[in-house]
């Protein structure tokens, strides 16, 4: 079982790089654009010192390896007494794999407060079966699936059983997720890291109720995601992923997470490259 914290710990150089090997355990065509996005908000982290992420947004310019290490350069672009903002690249034998701008702020700051953002009403996980549990009950062996998917507690609100035959509806997905690992719970840069996970993770699964996608695979071509609370002792997170519209090879996706006790703690947009099987 993959440790999310472990697979995204860096190694600091003299030169204020970062670097590590990704970890296979997050395979889904490729190193998960999630996962590969997560190390370089932990970067930020890292190189700016403040207390919480305030967003992060990733562009996806290559599809990096699993067997030779990335190096991951983050830069100041501005500073404030409050906030500062990050800019972090990453390479990988030359090649550029991504770059991503951070924004993060100091704790305890002065503001307006509200929250108009009410979770679905979907049942709770705890009354839900988890999906090894759904595929008993319906006499269908688990398909096989990327190792990504290993890393989760699933507990889907709703069900189909006979996914091939499906009767294609609404893209909207909802799933109740949890990090089969959460070996640190006091880190929140480590916990943004794992909303920004879910969030880009929202987008394909909804398309997949809309559309039969066996003919075609969707990367990420970006993923824009702000943090609203940041709890990192939550467990269990409800993630809602919309696509609006899918159009010229471009897939629109909207997410949003919240955590058990019904706050909205991310959310945010990806676009994804629709891309024909070879």
């Amino acid at each position: 079982m993959a440790d999310f914290k472990i697979d995204t710990d860096l190694i600091a150089a003299a030169d204020g790089t970062y670097g590590r090997v990704l970890s296979q355990a997050w395979e889904i065509w490729g190193p998960n654009g999630g996962y590969v996005a997560a190390l370089a908000l932990r970067t930020a982290g890292l190189h700016c010192q403040r207390p919480r992420p305030a967003n992060a947004t990733v562009h996806f310019l290559g599809v990096a390896n699993f067997e030779d290490p990335v190096v991951i350069t983050p830069t100041t672009l501005r500073q404030t007494r409050n906030a500062t903002s990050v800019a972090v690249s990453m390479t990988q034998l030359g090649k550029p794999i991504l770059h991503a701008l951070v924004w993060a702020i100091d704790d305890d700051l002065p503001g307006l407060s509200h929250d108009e953002a009410p979770m679905p009403d979907v049942p709770m996980w705890n009354t839900l079966p988890t999906v090894q549990e759904r595929f008993a009950a319906s006499g269908i062996d688990a398909p096989i699936r990327f190792r990504f998917w290993e890393n989760f507690d699933q507990r889907p609100p709703t069900w189909i059983d006979d996914w091939d035959n499906r009767v294609l509806g609404a893209p909207l997905y909802h799933n109740w997720m949890r990090f089969n690992s959460t070996s640190d719970t006091t880190d929140r840069w480590l916990h943004a890291a794992r909303l920004l996970t879910l969030v880009d993770l929202g987008g394909y699964p909804a398309v997949g109720l809309r559309h039969n996608t066996e003919s075609f695979v969707a990367p990420s071509l970006d993923v824009s995601c702000e943090f609203h609370h940041l709890n990192p002792s939550d467990d269990w997170h409800l993630l809602q992923g919309i696509s609006p519209v899918a159009a010229d090879g471009l897939i629109g996706s909207h997410q949003s997470v919240w955590n058990d006790v019904g706050q909205l703690v991310a959310s945010g947009v990806s676009h994804l490259f629709c891309r024909p099987v070879r």
